[in-house]
């Protein structure tokens, strides 16, 4: 009995950047159905090596639909134009998240999102001075490694902190993620692109470390 085994990770090809900006200029139903070989030569499969490659020290990973939900948006245009997947996503764990587009490779880790109840546990450890001073100093090793720091922040202060608490900056987070974003550049197109994700997702390890000890996976009923 023979097994297949899945090819090695060697890059995005030219045709997956082309792909989405050819995308970004005809997003409709007709381009899609005449280019979907390209999609799922250059884009899905590679993506999915990429994940294969990556899983045994980030974990399993989810690769997203490329359809666009329109039901509740302005927006109708029906597919999304960029090629997105996450690794390691349990329960109250930070994520690492890598996109491929047009606009070249995304990697990023962290809490995209966040309940109330994540919010509050969040806050509380901001606050905790030894808690919330590690944080800080997780985030300016991040900085310094070159990443972005970034998230939905309230535009004033939450209630109940002062106005010069020492981490007010911090405070105002309700999402935390940090990223980097790198235009297209020849090593998309070979191996290195693994070495260079999974660089990243080791740089950026002790924020998702953070968040799984201290602010966890959220109580609340699913929406």
């Amino acid at each position: 009995m023979s097994t297949t085994e899945t090819p090695p990770f060697e890059g995005f090809p030219p045709e997956a950047l082309d792909f989405y900006e050819a995308l970004e200029a005809d997003n409709t139903k007709v381009f899609w159905t005449e280019n979907k070989h390209v999609y799922d030569e250059a884009v899905k499969q590679p993506l999915l090596r990429l994940c294969d490659h990556l899983a045994a020290e980030f974990g399993a990973a989810k690769v997203f639909r490329p359809y666009r939900d329109v039901r509740f948006s302005k927006d109708k245009t029906p597919y999304k134009t960029a090629q997105g997947a996450v690794l390691g996503m349990g329960e109250g764990a930070g994520a690492q998240y890598v996109q491929i587009s047009a606009a070249g490779l995304l990697v990023a880790a962290g809490f995209h999102e966040m309940a109330s109840d994540q919010v509050q546990r969040y806050r509380e450890s901001v606050d905790d001075e030894t808690l919330g001073t590690q944080l800080a100093a997780v985030l300016d090793a991040i900085r310094d490694a070159g990443h972005t720091v970034a998230g939905e922040q309230l535009k004033t202060r939450p209630r109940g902190y002062p106005e010069d608490h020492p981490r007010l900056d911090l405070l105002r987070y309700k999402t935390l993620t940090a990223w980097h974003e790198y235009p297209p550049q020849p090593w998309m197109h070979s191996a290195e692109l693994a070495d260079v994700v999974a660089r990243d997702w080791r740089q950026m390890a002790p924020l998702n470390a953070w968040l799984e000890r201290n602010v966890g996976a959220s109580t609340q009923p699913r929406r």
